[in-house]
């Protein structure tokens, strides 16, 4: 009997492990947390309320991850309304953008300046746009950048968009630009042999939030003869060439150290932690280039609060220097299930920051207090409306895209493929690839395949290659597509 271990109970891991399970491999699922599976799509609860960590929309393009969403969580799903703004200088921007409501909004004289400042940008582009800043400049021009962009970016990334990668850009907001949002919201029928992109307007999501789909995916696993051990953290990875395996060593909740074995590991551990933790060691200038890779960290400060109703949003981003929040979640508006009381509701607030810096390490009461003067300068709520604040941290919720992050995965992937057979890279951490939930469930689902093949058809690196944001759809299509296809394995 085939034997795996997948490291970490979030999307990628628990895909792999619920698809493998049901072909008879013998899974063990190795979770950190000791209470919560999901990963960053976990749902935590306090005292009824639930909430996530930063949202999660199930929409996929593709029909396969659709289909494993309908067989793990079933009837479980509601189909909710999309809508998320932009909050600035005390008013909300639709997006993509409505050009009489931004006029509107902005004032004729920003305006106009938007508008000459776009096209003085598409005089005298950017030839080669070397990073965010130049990539959304040619894009929406330099005033627009400064009150959509700047603002929020350098919130999400604690860096300045000069030092982000220009992949970021082309992965979140390709296809879009100033001209076409205009040209959309004029003539958004369709041409002649081509098709108009726009947001979705409707999504599913779990009646309890996205805990609710992976606490069912570890039960089945369980069913079909797996383990899930919760509380249990891999920090040795030890291959036995002569046995073909590896071991897995990891810290119980007792303190204890217990060994699990098996010919194949699927980890969606940050690839940083997972390199440094191999034994052999790996050759020197992958463990440099692990090393190099950084991850940005985020906590986020649940508010209950009395519903006033002030927004319907599932979600608005705060384009506001004057406040460190940069997003906030309406979490009735993701489900009214997810609130216990219908006079009440859970504001989000969430915050970008380093591990150990200032923000990370202020106490709970700091943390709560500085939400709570946030929303009421925002003026999205008052303080005597405010009952309760929960916070949450999570470590290593965005893998940075600098300058350098390219060449040193490929580093690193071109040392595991050379010195570590039976080590598969899934999910967003585990590749230090920005992948959505259904991008990072791709990479497990093809990992399991080639796992069942023994040997490796599928390339999983290939999975959204194509750096094109999933929560769009063309007017041609009623239902999701194959917008994430099984791609071959490279050539060479």
């Amino acid at each position: 009997m085939k034997k795996a271990i997948c490291i970490g109970a979030g999307p990628a891991g628990l895909t792999a492990a619920y698809l493998l399970s049901k072909e008879g491999v013998a899974v063990t699922v190795v979770e950190k947390d000791p209470v919560y599976v999901g990963g960053i799509s976990k749902t935590i609860v306090h005292n009824g309320f639930c909430f996530d960590i930063g949202g999660h929309r199930f929409f996929s393009k593709s029909a396969e991850v659709e289909k494993l969403w309908d067989e793990i969580l079933g009837r479980d799903f509601l189909k909710r309304p999309r809508k998320s703004r932009i909050f600035y200088r005390s008013k909300f921007f639709s997006y993509p953008l409505k050009p009489f409501e931004a006029l509107m909004n902005l004032g004729v004289i920003t305006s106009t300046h938007c508008v000459f400042s776009y096209i003085w940008i598409r005089i005298f582009p950017y030839r080669n746009p070397k990073n965010f800043e130049e990539w959304v400049t040619n894009n929406f021009g330099r005033k627009l950048f400064e009150i959509f962009f700047k603002t929020y970016t350098e919130k999400v990334w604690g860096m300045k968009c000069r030092e982000i990668s220009v992949d970021w850009a082309a992965q979140r907001i390709k296809g879009l630009s100033l001209w076409v949002a205009i040209r959309n919201a004029f003539f958004p029928q369709k041409k002649a042999g081509s098709s108009v992109k726009t947001l979705i307007d409707s999504f599913r999501y779990p009646r309890k939030g996205p805990g609710m789909m992976w606490e069912k995916a570890a039960e089945k696993i369980k069913i079909h003869g797996g383990e899930v051990r919760m509380g249990a953290d891999a920090f040795k990875f030890l291959y036995l060439p002569e046995k073909k395996v590896w071991q897995v060593h990891c810290k119980v909740q007792n303190g204890a150290t217990e060994i699990f074995e098996a010919e194949h590991i699927v980890s969606s551990t940050p690839l940083k932690e997972l390199v440094t933790a191999i034994h052999p060691l790996l050759p020197s200038h992958a463990l440099q280039a692990a090393h190099a890779l950084r991850y940005r960290d985020f906590l986020i400060v649940a508010l209950v609060v009395h519903d006033m109703n002030i927004f319907d949003d599932n979600w608005i981003y705060i384009h506001d220097p004057a406040v460190r929040v940069g997003r906030i979640q309406n979490f009735k508006s993701w489900s009214p299930e997810m609130i216990p009381d219908p006079s009440m509701n859970c504001y989000g607030m969430e915050y970008f920051c380093f591990e150990g810096d200032g923000l990370w390490q202020s106490s709970d009461d700091e943390l709560v207090k500085l939400a709570m003067k946030e929303i009421g300068y925002l003026g999205l709520a008052e303080e005597g409306d405010i009952k309760a604040g929960y916070v949450v941290r999570q470590k290593k919720a965005y893998p940075v895209y600098d300058e350098d992050y390219a060449k040193h995965v490929d580093a690193i992937r071109n040392s595991l493929e050379e010195n570590c057979p039976g080590l598969h890279l899934v999910g967003r951490n585990g590749m230090h690839k920005y992948n959505n939930q259904d991008h990072a469930m791709m990479t497990a689902m093809l990992t399991a395949k080639n796992i069942m093949a023994g040997k490796q058809i599928y390339d999983v690196w290939k999975v959204n290659q194509d750096a094109e944001y999933h929560e769009t759809q063309t007017s041609e299509e009623q239902s999701p597509g194959t917008g994430l296809r099984s791609v071959p394995k490279r050539s060479g």
